[in-house]
């Protein structure tokens, strides 16, 4: 019967053909149930119910403040289920003002973190796999094009040991936005990780975007966000000398 399983999974992602370990321990049951690998780890992916196939969606400003008995917004709409969120408040920036100037309003920004960790084992895959064969490993992200400030984004995402702690990979982005002319689009962020090391048992996945208050709020939205492991091994590029 624990045969008939292993041979399910060869076939359903041609394992043996990619060279990847099958050893007899592992539960193969557990392994095709559980779908590892060319799907999303990451839970609620989209977390502000939009994709990044639709332009995202303009928000109107208003000349006129709230109403008085309206409390002020600081936090985005969305559900968040299966994130962990964070806010970080930013210190007003008095920089451009000339002394003596009186200024009526300042924009407020605040970072809103969204992280998950994934645990690569309750996921399906195993210890020979992840420390041997060490699968491609692709990060994917969308962030909208707010031009709340010219840094509106940022990614941080870590390999991590069996503790949970020890960073055996790293990967970090953090663009700087052309705030010139106006563009209002999804951006795409990627990554891959190969030959990171023996070793990798959890993926920690940390998004921070900008947010901004200045009577009214406005916030950077994700979508789409993952994390997929291939069957594969990255293909090394080879260069021809002509």
């Amino acid at each position: 019967m624990a045969a008939d399983w292993k041979q399910k999974c060869d076939s359903q992602w041609q394992l043996g053909a990619h060279g990847v370990p099958m050893p007899a321990s592992v539960d193969w049951k557990s392994v095709f149930e559980k779908k590892p690998f060319e799907r999303n780890l990451l839970q609620n992916p989209s977390p502000y119910g939009v994709n990044h196939t639709v332009p995202p969606p303009e928000t109107p400003r208003s000349e006129m403040p709230p109403p008085p008995n309206q409390p002020p917004q600081f936090e985005p709409d969305g559900n968040f289920s299966g994130w962990k969120s964070s806010t970080e408040v930013l210190p007003h920036d008095t920089s451009g003002i000339p002394p003596g100037v009186v200024v009526c309003h300042l924009p407020q920004y605040r970072w809103f973190a969204l992280e998950q960790c994934v645990d690569l084992k309750a996921e399906g895959l195993w210890d020979q796999l992840l420390d041997d064969f060490q699968p491609e490993i692709i990060i994917e992200d969308w962030y909208e094009e707010s031009q709340l400030h010219k840094s509106i984004y940022q990614l941080d995402v870590k390999l991590l040991g069996a503790d949970g702690k020890t960073v055996i990979k790293q990967h970090t982005y953090n663009p700087e936005e052309n705030l010139e002319c106006y563009s209002h689009t999804w951006k795409k962020v990627s990554h891959a990780f190969s030959k990171y090391g023996s070793g990798v048992r959890y993926i920690h996945f940390l998004h921070r975007l900008k947010n901004q208050f200045m009577v009214e709020f406005f916030n950077t939205k994700v979508t789409d966000s993952s994390i997929i492991i291939k069957t594969s091994k990255a293909i090394p590029t080879v260069i021809l000398q002509l």
